[in-house]
């Protein structure tokens, strides 16, 4: 399904088959490269790669892909000439599949920067970048220009907004309210929620917010180093603590945390609960890039999980389908307390 509208335009013409190509490869992953619209070589290597890894990565989960929806939308065209034109494309794809006699539904957002060229009467694609990946994490030194406190003032007690949190200003319940949460990560999974700052790479700073939805306790200390706390604005300016939005922070966090917001690692994915965490190590080198939440089960009992940067709902766990796995891939799974 493309919802690109078809215009008197060639080059976006070539959008709307790319599109509905994209659509099929959700279904039948043994045809990645056969499209003959895409002229990226890397890409299709790439996407060659992944194509046969899907083929066995359903059959080991028992599951049969049955059919995709993407609705695709031209966010900006940042450069358009008669010989060639670089665009944004934004691709909602609902992908649905069995699974011992259930249907389920899975849904990602990804937008993809195409570079299109003249080939004589027709249009080639020969560029496709993703715009958000899953590989690069958010790292502190990319928010650690808002760091220290402006004019030394630290203000004596945390602020958090009450529209986030109808709560918010009351002391936090000590029980972790797990509907609360996955209820959160399933209004928020498509969009960032207007009372925060919304990153480039906004997985953890998403899971955080579920958590805090959840009723977890926020630990303020007034260090961005420690602590798992989100303050709002200051001097219009917003803060929050590494734990808060960098996923390597955040993992370490809950690995030491005694009080509070703390978890318990667990071994296996069907241990894990709604509301329960996972961490991803892309490399296999310790460092955590990416950070999802459990709002979901299939028909065999494993996680299904929500996450931002690749806004992603209801996902399979291992994220198989992901650009940024690898055989490296580690998983760390956190399962978080019913009391704080």
């Amino acid at each position: 399904m493309n919802s690109l509208k078809q215009t008197e335009k060639p080059w976006k013409q070539a959008l709307s088959i790319y599109v509905n190509q994209y659509n099929q490869n959700r279904v039948d992953y043994s045809s990645g490269l056969k499209e003959q619209i895409v002229a990226d070589l890397n890409f299709l290597i790439e996407r060659g790669e992944r194509q046969f890894r899907l083929q066995s990565w359903y059959a080991k989960r028992e599951a049969t892909p049955l059919k995709s929806e993407t609705r695709a939308r031209l966010q900006r065209v940042l450069r358009e000439t008669e010989e060639d034109v670089v665009a944004d494309v934004r691709l909602h794809s609902v992908f649905y599949y069995e699974k011992r006699g259930m249907t389920h539904r899975e849904d990602t957002i990804t937008t993809e920067r195409l570079t299109l060229i003249r080939d004589g009467e027709a249009w080639l694609i020969v560029g496709i970048e993703r715009l958000q990946d899953e590989r690069h994490p958010l790292q502190r030194t990319d928010i650690s220009s808002a760091g220290g406190y402006m004019d030394g003032r630290e203000p004596s007690t945390p602020f958090m907004n009450g529209r986030v949190y109808s709560a918010g200003s009351n002391p936090r319940s000590a029980r972790y309210d797990r509907e609360a949460a996955a209820a959160y990560a399933e209004r928020w999974w498509d969009s960032g929620n207007p009372e925060f700052e919304e990153f480039e790479v906004d997985c953890t700073n998403y899971i955080s917010q579920c958590l805090f939805a959840g009723k977890a306790p926020i630990h303020y200390t007034g260090k961005r180093e420690s602590g798992w706390w989100y303050k709002g604005y200051i001097n219009k300016r917003e803060w929050w603590s590494y734990s808060w939005a960098v996923s390597n922070s955040f993992a370490l966090y809950l690995n030491n945390s005694t009080s509070g917001l703390r978890a318990e690692r667990v071994q296996r994915p069907e241990q894990l609960m709604l509301g329960d965490v996972i961490v991803y190590d892309w490399d296999g080198d310790g460092a955590f890039q990416h950070s999802t939440i459990v709002t979901a089960f299939d028909a065999g009992g494993m996680p299904l999980v929500n996450a931002h940067t690749v806004s992603s709902r209801r996902r399979y766990w291992d994220y198989q389908d992901s650009y940024a796995w690898n055989d490296n891939t580690e998983y760390r799974f956190y399962h978080i307390p019913d009391y704080f």
